[in-house]
């Protein structure tokens, strides 16, 4: 399914102090491509994502600071910069910029190798 065949990664961005806003723009059988608007948003304390997909996620805009398990310094990422997150890599977002919003895309790929 595709939600839309153009767009603008950077049109309707949310409010401030909004909740954190992801939108889906592709999907097919085996991917599904977000984008994912941060405005100061972090993975709650002691909680950690752990999916069942693989990730690849950039960070278009702003910056964020990504934490992966079993990793001892924090990743501190700028515009441009991208992550491979194979499935069940635990990681957590540890800060995002408010101004200007953190705008990721992030490729869920199932079945992957």
């Amino acid at each position: 399914m595709i939600t839309s065949n153009d767009g603008n990664l950077f049109a309707n961005l949310p409010n401030p102090r909004a909740e954190e806003q992801s939108s889906l723009l592709l999907q097919t059988g085996s991917c599904r491509l977000e984008r994912i608007v941060s405005m100061g948003h972090a993975t709650p304390p002691g909680e950690w994502y752990d999916q069942d997909e693989d990730e690849w996620v950039a960070l278009i805009q702003g910056r964020a600071k990504l934490r992966l398990a079993g990793e001892v310094h924090i990743r501190k990422l700028s515009p441009g910069d991208y992550v491979w997150l194979p499935a069940h890599c635990r990681h957590r977002v540890e800060w995002t910029s408010e101004q200007p919003p953190a705008v990721w895309l992030a490729l869920h790929l199932k079945g992957s190798d």
